[in-house]
């Protein structure tokens, strides 16, 4: 819905909010609180959606004064929450009124109730605190800095580098090229940090120091126990996703949807044409040329109209990709290997040009168990439980060269805990091979700098965790808590913000997610298919060919791109004089010579081009 940015103790001025304008065109305001002796400056920059009136601009305070919030996204349910507030006398019917006076009555602890999608800052001038805080899954970002006495925000990268001029974490660039992101809370910059999901962060200003204690709101319960004939529990799943779509309708701005050619778009968008009171629209992104492997605009057409919905759609090519590459780079802002920020550059410009808030299909895969993945995840843990490749791995070195999954599965079975091995499942780089792209005279520093992040990492994860048993439910929660939020979620949210268009993802639904994850992984996926129950809630919305179709994933034909234009990738990635600096010329050709061979290192190759884009804005003085 916004924009946020400002600072404890250090001046924030207009320049600084104008650097995210593009997520809040319709207003920009900033002010200045004191705080004991601590300046405090909140900015914030509106993307009105719902209340359009002035009772919705920010920051906002409550009538009494004491307390302010400066809010990025929706509340879904603030309808129900304003039923608890009884004696408050709201000036306006946005959802920012609403936590605002909720919070003030309840406490901090109380976003826990909130389902939605939001990173806010809430000023407690009676008790002299500031609170920062991001949703459970991480689909709003929240950026900070706290050093010498002084404290930054942002919901964008950008304004912090700026006023910073800070030095990367190699750690941490490394981390970003094993696992194509960056975990929370750290980023590749050494002084900037990402709050984590579910995470308050509270600034004590009662002293003349500020005191930091950060704390998780909510702490999931994944039981993953619950049995109970299929067709009840499909009538339960179906009603939480109805609900969910229902309530993210909630604007007082027209809505759309990002239709793909797979399921989980078009039975989002099949139950947000059955409760919308007004018409929906659906928009497709597609590629030049023969890609029906990836190309999904006739099946999105298809579904479109199946459904009775107006359909837009583009195609793009090649030359869009490498037009528009570095500009991409620097929107997102973190490494990235996946392909799809593409499609979804072009996708959220066409969807701005005509509506301001759109739903998308996307987290279904990691609670419900879509991706192919998970599929093996059993012989993970038969090996695991049997130790079978802990005495006998080493003999297997020889397939990692050969096939990344069996290099993956290998190294997931070899690994001492569960969080170790997850790391390994999803790693596209191992150590060994991230430390042989690195120019010789780094090769050890490096691969030590990686393998402290890594620890510090393993740490922060294990902390995250609750009671999970067994891979099939650690390692959807964790996808859900770490790689959705900080990869697919951050990039979603960095590009449809960048036009000033909001996202929605009803599947992230709170109520739905928590139901999801307490019923037993055999309604979710075997080793055949994925999301079961999610497919057969969609027989009640959609025909048989549309729910059966073959995954596409939303992907480019980047496979095909870079095995036909390499001497041009290559180009590319070596022009880059901060690249060159780290990593060896002669292991990048290797690599795009492997490509090139048939053997698909896509996701490396484009995670090293998105890299020399990365460094070069982040050395820019």
């Amino acid at each position: 819905m916004c924009g946020i940015a400002g600072s404890i103790n250090c001046v924030t001025d207009n320049s600084t909010l104008s650097m995210i304008s593009h997520r809040g065109p319709d207003r920009h305001e900033l002010i200045e609180l004191a705080i004991e002796n601590h300046p405090v400056y909140l900015g914030h920059a509106r993307l009105s959606i719902l209340d359009l009136s002035e009772a919705g601009n920010q920051p906002m305070f409550t009538d009494c004064r004491n307390y302010c919030i400066i809010y990025n996204g929706e509340i879904y349910n603030h309808a129900e929450l304003r039923y608890k507030l009884g004696n408050v006398s709201f000036v306006g019917h946005s959802d920012s009124e609403t936590i605002l006076y909720y919070i003030r009555e309840f406490g901090i602890d109380a976003v826990k109730d909130f389902n939605g999608i939001f990173a806010f800052v809430f000023a407690d001038l009676k008790n002299k605190k500031v609170h920062f805080v991001r949703d459970r899954f991480g689909i709003k970002p929240l950026y900070y800095h706290f050093s010498n006495n002084q404290f930054r925000f942002s919901s964008e990268i950008r304004p912090l580098k700026a006023l910073l001029k800070p030095d990367i974490n190699k750690g941490v660039l490394l981390n970003g090229l094993k696992m194509r992101y960056c975990p929370s809370p750290f980023t590749i910059y050494g002084n900037i940090r990402k709050a984590e999901p579910g995470q308050i962060i509270t600034c004590h200003l009662n002293s003349d120091d500020i005191v930091i204690d950060k704390h998780y709101f909510l702490t999931p319960q994944i039981t993953g126990k619950r049995k109970d004939e299929t067709d009840k529990l499909v009538n339960i799943y179906g009603d939480l996703f109805e609900k969910a779509v229902e309530r993210q309708l909630m604007a007082d701005v027209e809505i759309g949807v990002l239709l793909s050619g797979g399921i989980d778009s078009a039975l989002v968008a099949a139950v947000a044409k059955q409760k919308s009171s007004t018409p929906i629209k659906a928009f497709t992104i597609g590629f030049e040329g023969n890609y029906t492997d990836v190309d999904e605009i006739n099946y999105a057409a298809k579904t479109a109209a199946t459904l009775g919905i107006q359909h837009f759609y583009k195609r793009v090519g090649f030359s869009d990709l490498f037009n528009s590459l570095r500009k991409i780079v620097r929107i997102v802002e973190e490494p990235i290997a996946t392909t799809s920020i593409i499609p979804m550059y072009y996708l959220s410009e066409l969807a701005a040009s005509n509506v301001k808030v759109v739903l998308s299909g996307q987290g279904a895969d990691e609670p419900l168990g879509g991706y192919t993945k998970y599929r093996y995840l059993h012989l993970i843990g038969i090996a695991r439980l049997f130790k079978v490749f802990r005495y006998t791995g080493k003999k297997f070195d020889f397939l990692y060269g050969k096939n990344e999954k069996v290099r993956r599965l290998v190294s997931a079975a070899l690994s001492v805990d569960m969080i170790n091995a997850y790391s390994a499942y999803n790693s596209i780089f191992s150590n060994k091979e991230i430390s042989g792209l690195l120019i010789p005279a780094l090769r050890k520093k490096g691969l030590e700098e990686l393998c402290k992040i890594e620890k510090r990492i393993h740490e922060i994860w294990l902390n995250r965790m609750s009671v999970i048993p067994d891979e099939k439910m650690a390692f959807l929660y964790y996808d859900l808590r770490t790689s959705l939020s900080d990869d697919l979620l951050m990039y979603t949210d960095k590009i449809t913000m960048n036009f000033g268009l909001e996202c929605r993802v009803p599947i992230l639904d709170n109520d739905l997610v928590e139901f999801i994850e307490s019923i037993d992984s055999k309604y979710k996926f075997n080793s055949k298919e994925g999301k079961i129950i999610h497919k057969k809630f969609a027989t009640a919305y959609l025909p048989a060919d549309i729910i059966n179709r073959k995954k596409l994933g939303f992907q480019s034909p980047t496979d095909v791109w870079f095995r036909e234009n390499r001497n041009e990738v290559e180009k590319i990635i070596l022009s880059g004089e901060n690249f060159r600096d780290l990593f060896d010329e002669k292991e990048v050709r290797k690599l795009l010579l492997e490509h090139a061979g048939g053997k698909n290192r896509e996701k490396q190759i484009f995670l090293l081009l998105s890299m020399v884009y990365l460094l070069e804005e982040a050395y820019e003085r």
